[in-house]
């Protein structure tokens, strides 16, 4: 079994990461046998080499090796290209034609992108793992191959597979044994060595002396983050050793060729959104049923003491003095008065005026069933409702106007808000 060392010299492989070294492991390791492999990872850290190394290192390597990128062949023709067609089954078939299952017998066949296979072509797929047997299409024969598949992608297989974009059955076939390649951003020691070979090859293909950098430049070539990985930092060694006369690069030099470089800087970024943020369509029923649901309990407890007193309006305002702060709010907050439109400042003074009334005795509630039914029918979205509102103030710093923007409701109702929960 050869080395890790002469197997990186042996394929061009830059680089001394231990996940990039325990990835070479386990390909050696797999490679005498006939277990499929899938091999994960971003795209551009150079999965590609993999399968190369499995199919070099098995009793395979006199066989065809074929390599397919699943994501590059219309969706329409993939099953063709795959396992063949007979004359006649499509518009166009001319004549019989062999897949490259059928061409890579005895061989090994690397499928690159197989997240992006459609669903009937992943049933093909996963009847050639379990039985090595598939139908060219057009045709009724059933044929048999002997084939070695490894598999490549760039795509998250358990979203996929949660989205039914791709079968649970066939990953669990696929992955038998599962190889990561770490992103480049994770290889830091690596990444000036890859440039500097890189660098070298330019210098060698393009007859110009090589380029060098200076420290800040390297320190700046660490940190950047390489959405595109090593594919991305060969395209701009590529580009600096071609278009810049000076053979030593500076910090603002390099920094020209990356893009966005202030702000492609390693980060940490929110995967899940706040519970208060009012994007969902649920949190905008939540909000609108909160103000329909406290509003009718409120006239439904004024409209019974109405009945109660037959009309008579000045001492139900007077009795349920508690019950109208909590609606239209009291003197004891402070209001914005310069803000304020008239009829905001009418209920105020109506407020002011009501402190000095004397206060009626309290009278027996024969209707206190109203307040059992809204305490029972707003329970849990009275809890939700005030979560809401809580969060939305302290993000904006106790501002009700702010928060009551973000809300979607006026500062007015807000306020009667505030008040009826205590806060």
């Amino acid at each position: 079994m050869e080395s890790v060392q002469a197997i990186k010299q042996r394929f061009g492989i830059i680089g001394n990461d231990l996940k990039l070294n325990r990835a070479i492991e386990k390909a050696i390791q797999v490679a005498p046998t006939d277990i499929s492999v899938l091999i994960t990872g971003e795209s551009g850290v150079g999965k590609e080499a993999l399968p190369k190394i499995i199919h070099s290192l098995s009793h395979r390597k006199h066989g065809k090796y074929i390599a397919v990128n699943c994501g590059a062949i219309p969706e329409g023709t993939i099953d063709s290209e795959l396992f063949g067609h007979e004359k006649g089954a499509f518009t166009g078939a001319s004549q019989t034609r062999s897949g490259y299952f059928e061409e890579a017998n005895g061989g090994t066949i690397f499928l690159d992108e197989v997240g992006e296979l459609p669903l009937t072509t992943q049933v093909r797929l996963l009847r050639v793992l379990e039985n090595g047997e598939f139908l060219k299409v057009g045709s009724s024969k059933v044929q048999k191959t002997d084939v070695r598949i490894v598999a490549a992608t760039n795509v998250n297989m358990f979203e996929a597979i949660e989205k039914e974009k791709f079968r649970e059955d066939l990953y669990y076939r696929l992955s038998t044994v599962e190889i990561h390649l770490p992103p480049l951003r994770e290889r830091k020691d690596d990444i000036h060595l890859l440039f500097r070979k890189f660098a070298s090859d330019f210098a060698q293909k393009y007859k110009m002396p090589t380029i060098r950098l200076e420290d800040p430049a390297i320190q700046l070539l660490n940190k950047y983050r390489w959405s595109g990985n090593v594919r991305q930092l060969r395209n701009i060694a590529e580009q600096v050793s071609v278009l810049e006369k000076n053979r030593t690069i500076d910090y603002d030099t390099l920094k020209g060729y990356l893009p966005d470089a202030g702000s492609n800087l390693p980060a940490v970024i929110k995967s899940q959104k706040s519970e208060s943020d009012f994007s969902s369509e649920r949190e905008i029923l939540y909000k609108i049923l909160f103000d329909m649901k406290g509003d009718l309990n409120d006239l439904k407890k004024l409209t019974m003491e109405l009945m109660k007193d037959g009309g008579n309006g000045e001492k139900v305002q007077k009795e349920n003095k508690t019950l109208i702060n909590k609606i239209y709010g009291s003197e004891e907050d402070d209001i914005d008065f310069e803000h304020a439109d008239e009829e905001d400042a009418m209920e105020i003074l109506q407020i002011e005026h009501q402190k000095n009334l004397p206060h009626a005795p309290t009278i027996e509630d024969k209707y206190h069933f109203a307040e059992e039914i809204e305490e029972e029918e707003t329970l849990s979205l009275q809890d939700k409702e005030l979560e809401l509102i809580k969060k939305s103030l302290e993000r904006n710093k106790g501002k009700r106007k702010a928060a009551a923007t973000e809300l979607g409701i006026s500062e007015r109702t807000l306020y009667r808000k505030i008040k009826q929960y205590d806060l």
